[in-house]
């Protein structure tokens, strides 16, 4: 059948012929009437002809185009009740006015015609409140994906139960990479006698097979302290669940009754959308970051870089030997040597500790013939540092090489070798800024890895089973060019940073520690000069002792302490009075709540070890040591922290006994 346009091209020509035809015929009969009968004659029964035949064909046309529009009726009424698209139609109060009868296969009853969408599905009617145009919804054992044409208040609905379910397929069955160390193997087999070492390497492989074996993973022993495993994302999801409880079951594992520190495992895990090789580096990367934190405990690391912690329930055991320490002494050495100037910075406020390192660091610089500098803020002390920093200021050529952030900037070059003591996290240190000014970098600290760590460092020497920074710079010191001594102060400042962190040899002391500090004794520090820079004012022991009669007692052996609204207290006399409180008897764990400055707000922890106060403070965004640690936080007020400190204690309370 012609199309109309063309149609109407033949009717304008076949006009056209007509009319010059009947201007011919008109002539003939002019001329010629005999002929011109006959041309007429012949002219209607043409014109005749032609007029019967655009009759049938209107017909035709019209019959087609009934027949089409039946067809096209039908063919939609059929679809809207036979295809496999759900369709419904709702008014303004979300309740169901016409819905074809795909959808009823996803429910229990016949139609759901005169329902509420909300009885249908919370997750779909809130996606029609705020004007989503899409929504995946769960009916039944259904998932259904659903189009919103709001304007016209109309849902198109399709399974997609299978894509879900695929989907959630793949997600489960994602490949993790897990990287198992055991912590502590070198430490408890040395001198042990072979049969018990069989028997310890024996214990802990039956255990480690039977924990892969029971979630289904693949393991390999790779060396004497190493283990390699691979799992589903599913199988990771159930180790997660259970707090990786395989870090309890070989601490428990016991062959020997005089044997005096448990095995541990640190774990680094590497899951995510990425390649093996990726997923592989994560691992290690979670590994050494786990290690960096003091050991026994799990690093998961994804693609995106999000880090989840598990564990870490024991103290760190001593386990640096000298050789690293010579090692890193060194390295610093050889640093220090190539660049123009070292510049030293401690985190903000500095303690004793921070500053007795820095201190120590910057002999280390003057042992070497290159200039050092200490970035300080005279502002930004408390009384305790302000009383050394008095005797500092009595030996110039000491007191030269402090220095203010903005003479920092000024001096720093990218040949110059920044060096941070006694915190590892960018924002924390006294100038952030100066870390960008130079490619090389060294990080000395003695706290847990966290999991802000300051970027691309050239030398890193983090050991959290250290009592101190101040500790570690000593033995720094010792394989030193000695071209330098010691002072007096500077010995004694090292020695205060490492009988105040050790709250006078008496927590995470190990004998490193008395070693460190009879070395010092042995460079002249002055014990007497320690106790009198350790003397507090009356007023602030009066303050500390407001706070320690706030306390309350919760879950039976945890102390929390809450200072008013009104009053700012020092950082350093809140964490006196948590380690006060843990002096009571039958407390385990205490902390401290009070205002630091006018927008922020500082908690205090401290713990005898049965609680771990450092993975309770990374909660409130802290950190710290298992029996140490500290936060701050920005608007909020004390009875909100106090609040979200409770809720974190009671989960943890909840998970340590399950």
């Amino acid at each position: 059948m012609a199309e109309p346009n063309q149609m109407k091209v033949i009717r304008a020509h076949l006009y056209i012929i007509y009319v010059i035809a009947t201007v011919l015929v008109l002539a003939l009969w002019y001329f010629n009437w005999e002929l011109g009968l006959v041309m007429t004659i012949a002219l209607v029964i043409s014109l005749f002809y032609t007029l019967r035949k655009e009759l049938q064909h209107s017909r035709a046309t019209e019959h087609y185009i009934s027949t089409l529009s039946h067809r096209m009726k039908r063919v939609g009424e059929e679809a809207l009740l036979e295809m496999p698209i759900g369709i419904i139609l709702y008014n303004e109060d979300l309740q169901v006015e016409w819905a074809n009868p795909f959808i009823n296969d996803f429910c229990e009853e016949d139609t759901i015609v005169g329902d509420s969408l909300r009885d249908i599905s919370d997750q779909l009617a809130e996606a029609i409140r705020e004007e989503k145009q899409e929504v995946t919804f769960p009916m039944g054992d259904h998932f259904l994906y659903t189009r919103i044409k709001r304007e016209d208040r109309l849902l198109y609905l399709f399974d997609y139960t299978e894509h879900v379910q695929t989907k959630v397929l793949y997600e489960e069955n994602k490949s993790a990479i897990a990287i198992i160390y055991l912590d502590n193997y070198d430490e408890i087999t040395t001198n042990m006698e072979d049969a018990l070492k069989s028997k310890l390497n024996s214990a802990v492989t039956s255990v480690l097979n039977e924990w892969a074996l029971a979630h289904d993973m693949y393991l390999k022993r790779t060396s004497q302290d190493r283990f390699l495993a691979i799992a589903t994302q599913e199988a990771l999801t159930a180790l997660e669940k259970d707090k990786f409880a395989i870090l309890d079951n070989v601490r428990h594992i016991d062959i020997e009754a005089d044997q005096r520190n448990p095995v541990t495992l640190s774990i680094g895990v590497g899951k995510g959308d990425a390649t093996l090789a990726q997923l592989g580096e994560l691992a290690q990367s979670s590994l050494d970051l786990a290690l960096g934190r003091g050991g026994d405990q799990v690093v998961v690391k994804n693609e995106r870089s999000k880090v989840e912690f598990y564990g870490g329930k024991t103290n760190p055991m001593e386990k640096r030997t000298r050789v690293r320490a010579r090692v890193i002494s060194h390295a610093l050495r050889d640093l220090v040597q190539a660049s123009d100037k070292i510049i030293i910075m401690g985190h903000k406020m500095p303690d004793m500790d921070s500053l007795g390192a820095a201190i120590g660091v910057l002999n280390i610089a003057k042992s070497n013939d290159v200039e050092g500098y200490i970035v300080f803020d005279e502002k930004d002390i408390h009384v305790g540092v302000q009383r050394i920093i008095t005797e500092l200021k009595q030996d110039e050529s000491i007191w030269q090489h402090f220095i203010s952030s903005d003479d920092a900037e000024e001096i720093i070059t990218n040949q110059s070798l920044a060096v941070v003591v006694d915190t590892h996290k960018p924002m924390l240190v006294a100038n952030e800024r100066l870390l960008s000014k130079t490619d090389y970098k060294v990080v000395i600290d003695h706290h847990r890895r966290g999991e802000d760590f300051i970027e691309h460092p050239t030398l890193v020497y983090m050991e959290p089973y250290a009592s101190s920074t101040s500790e570690l710079v000593t033995e720094l010191l010792e394989y030193q060019p000695k071209k330098v001594k010691l002072k007096m102060i500077e010995a004694t400042a090292l020695l205060a940073g490492i009988i105040v962190d050790t709250k006078s040899f008496t927590l995470r002391t190990g004998s490193r520690t008395f070693d460190a500090a009879s070395y010092l004794r042995s460079k002249g520090a002055d014990t007497v000069l320690v106790q009198q820079l350790m003397k507090e004012d009356i007023d602030v022991y009066v303050k500390r002792s407001q706070l320690i009669e706030k306390a309350t007692i919760n879950f039976g052996s945890v102390a929390i302490a809450q200072a008013t609204e009104e009053n700012e207290y020092d950082q350093v006399l809140i964490a006196q009075a948590a380690d006060t409180l843990l002096t009571l008897s039958d407390i385990e764990a205490s902390f401290v709540i009070a205002k630091i400055s006018a927008d922020r707000i500082g908690v205090s922890a401290r713990s005898l070890g049965e609680i771990n106060v450092q993975v309770i403070m990374e909660k409130l965004g802290g950190g710290g040591h298992l029996t140490n640690a500290a936060t701050q936080l920005e608007d909020s007020s004390i009875e909100e922290t106090s609040e979200q400190l409770k809720a974190i204690l009671d989960e943890y309370f909840k998970e340590s006994a399950e």
